[in-house]
């Protein structure tokens, strides 16, 4: 790969910043807008976006495995492999997208009652999630293009599309559930219906881009066409991926029932302090992101050690950007949880908390930088394989009995030796280079399939 075609890290991570930031902001003002329909709608809003993140994670495996297919064969120069792995994203997510969707149509109200939803919850929740079936295939279009758009490089433009769509959700709420003049909205479901046009609108943006920037023009058989044979090794990255977020998922529900176990104020302060923290984590998770697209590209090309010192100083540079604003954010705690409650209590919780999180936060960056650093060589395996027992043991069964000796700040170091477990083994497998033999075969199948 020639230096003129390789950018910088920061080149690529600032958009993808912008777009997590502007994700964020669009739930949270969901939830505003939640939160003024009425108590019962901000617990509808909350119960489905918790449904809508255990869906998302199929399209995840879709985007993260053709993200690195791509990448790859872009940096080996195979650009009639990377145009037939970037059309297998739209078969693909047809498929996926269609499954889900269908289970979401057919398994409402039995998610609902697994969930134990309160009936005068369930009421709202219901009707709001059959809303999101026909978003969430497009949603399985959009990931899976926005991926491959920036695997190409593109990621400005990706933010230009998030823009356009996220914008278009959040105006097109406000409107549809608040009503305009004598109109008086349609409350929750209004938001679901603004996320299904916003979602309209990003394919058609994909679409545009997709043809401007990379000459590609679908037809109509690749709206259905999957090559098995090319989706063999997308499953093998994104499937080892998912299972650690299911894991993740499962360990993190039986931490919030520990907080629950502690009383009204504790699950409060859990949620404000978790709430305050993304925006911590968001700069660690747009570097991981960069890094992933950029190794991907390095590992086609042949130039591991070019990857070695690009991971290196992408752990670096999370290190000191997650923890200083995790130092900020515990500093500047007393006057940043106002902005969530007048409670002194509350407050003062919520301060001892993100003290804690200097640890937790930079424990946090190993995992989110080398996850998809790894994942980019091929090594795919060993990241899932080496979580589980740190996520059941410590996030999961740590954090029940930590909060019962402790409390809150129990749960709370168990969120941080969980992480700092599985960061340290990950940092192990990169320095020691464990990864090398799966970058090499990686690069072997490369070479293979272009002969």
């Amino acid at each position: 790969m020639s230096t003129d075609a390789r950018p910088r890290l920061n080149t690529i991570a600032g958009p993808l910043l912008g777009e997590f930031l502007l994700g964020m902001t669009v739930a949270m003002g969901g939830l505003w807008l939640a939160s003024h329909e009425s108590d019962v709608a901000a617990g509808a809003f909350g119960l489905v976006n918790q449904i809508l993140e255990t869906l998302n994670v199929a399209f995840r495996v879709l985007a993260i495995g053709l993200g690195v297919m791509v990448t790859q064969y872009l940096g080996g120069a195979q650009h009639a492999a990377s145009r037939r792995a970037a059309l297998l994203a739209l078969g693909a997510s047809t498929w996926v997208g269609t499954f889900v969707m269908v289970g979401v149509v057919a398994g409402n109200d039995l998610a609902l009652d697994w969930l134990n939803a309160p009936h005068e919850v369930a009421a709202l929740a219901a009707p709001y999630l059959q809303w999101f079936a026909p978003a969430l295939l497009l949603d399985a279009y959009n990931l899976s293009m926005a991926a491959v758009l920036r695997a190409h490089l593109f990621a400005k433009d990706s933010l230009r599309i998030m823009i356009a769509m996220h914008s278009t959700h959040l105006g097109l709420a406000f409107i549809i559930m608040r009503g305009w003049g004598e109109w008086n909205g349609l409350g929750l479901e209004g938001y679901a219906i603004a996320m299904l046009v916003s979602r309209a609108l990003g394919l058609v943006l994909h679409l545009w881009f997709w043809r401007v920037r990379m000459q590609l023009v679908p037809t109509a058989r690749d709206w259905w066409a999957v090559g098995w044979k090319d989706f063999g090794p997308v499953l093998r990255v994104g499937l080892p991926g998912a299972g650690v977020e299911i894991t993740y998922r499962a360990a993190f529900m039986v931490s919030l029932a520990a907080t629950a176990r502690l009383g009204v104020t504790a699950l409060a302060t859990h949620s404000y302090t978790l709430q305050l923290l993304k925006y911590v984590l968001l700069t660690s998770m747009a570097i991981g992101w960069a890094c992933e697209i950029m190794v991907g590209r390095l590992i086609g090309a042949g130039d591991l050690r070019v990857a070695n010192r690009l991971v290196r100083k992408a752990v670096r540079n999370g290190l000191l950007a997650s923890g200083s604003l995790a130092l900020l954010a515990a500093l500047g705690a007393p006057w940043l949880m106002r902005a969530f409650t007048k409670d002194p209590a509350v407050i003062h919780a919520a301060q001892t908390l993100l003290w804690l999180s200097l640890i937790l936060e930079t424990g946090r960056v190993f995992n989110l930088i080398l996850n998809g650093a790894l994942r980019a060589t091929g090594d795919a395996i060993f990241p899932a394989t080496s979580a589980v027992a740190s996520l059941v043991l410590v996030l999961g069964v740590g954090s029940f009995w930590l909060g019962r000796l402790f409390g809150l700040p129990g749960i709370w170091m168990a969120y941080a030796i969980d992480e700092w477990i599985r960061g340290l083994m990950l940092l192990a497998r990169w320095v020691w280079r464990g990864w090398l033999p799966n970058a090499r075969d990686s690069r072997r199948r490369l070479r293979a399939g272009d002969s």
